[in-house]
């Protein structure tokens, strides 16, 4: 059987259009200019999408890995929902926006032949749930098509090579990076960091690291830079593929 191409674009920070087994996907939509958001804790956009909601094109799924903090779900993101076919998420996100579909750890969603299923998540340390909120990963599998896993905003690799092993062979992970971190939790962070991100892709056998989240956004504490230099001292350059904002990449 004749794989379906296997495409990502990176829009900004955690949001990308995945083409897959012939749906396109979304995760965690971002498109709002570069701007402050207030609250609690203040987050700071740096740079605005290399796509608009009006660019991305017919969607037919979002995967929102959660909806509570404006770096995973802007307003004009917020406000694009709508216009996918499905948008799946935590159940928490479920009770809070009209027309969200949550999905438990292990439960699956299918859209034609492709099934999503949702996978545990840890945004920070230990215990960061009572702080932080739910959050969801999505591994999307389909006969004959390629396993890929996308992590949300996951700083747990306990938790990869959980899903790794419950899973059996992923070929893709989509790595939520950049060492998000707006002092909450001290030094620890909220989202995988380079070494982590190391450790990640070594729980994931020989699968393709893509990593997002990791630009755009003040709370980014770590550059794609420092992540690429991370896995090449580590030996596990030739998994790496970085994308470029606005530039489908092949996978």
């Amino acid at each position: 059987m004749t794989q379906n191409p296997l495409t990502l674009t990176l829009v900004g920070g955690p949001t990308v259009v995945l083409d897959y087994a012939g749906l396109r996907l979304l995760t965690d939509p971002t498109f709002d200019a570069p701007r402050t958001y207030e609250g609690g804790i203040a987050l700071h956009k740096l740079t605005g999408p290399a796509l608009g909601a009006d660019e991305v094109g017919a969607i037919d799924a979002v995967l929102l890995s959660h909806d509570q903090h404006p770096d995973n779900l802007d307003e004009a993101g917020r406000a694009f929902l709508p216009r996918a076919g499905v948008v799946l998420s935590t159940p928490e996100a479920q009770e809070r926006i009209e027309g969200v579909t949550g999905l438990a750890p292990w439960q699956a969603h299918r859209i034609g032949d492709v099934s999503i299923t949702a996978v545990p998540a840890l945004h920070g340390p230990e215990g960061a749930e009572a702080l932080s909120g739910t959050v969801t990963g999505f591994v999307l599998s389909a006969p004959g098509e390629r396993v890929v896993y996308v992590s949300g905003d996951n700083a747990s690799v306990a938790l990869v090579s959980a899903i790794a092993e419950r899973i059996g062979r992923i070929d893709v992970a989509v790595l939520f990076a950049g060492a998000a971190n707006v002092g909450r939790f001290g030094d620890a962070d909220l989202t995988l960091n380079a070494r982590t991100a190391v450790e990640a892709a070594r729980e994931l056998g020989d699968a393709l690291i893509v990593p997002v989240h990791a630009e755009g956004w003040h709370h980014f504490s770590e550059t794609r830079e420092r992540l690429v230099r991370e896995f090449g001292y580590a030996g596990l350059a030739g998994r790496l593929r970085v994308p470029e904002a606005g530039v489908p990449l092949a996978l």
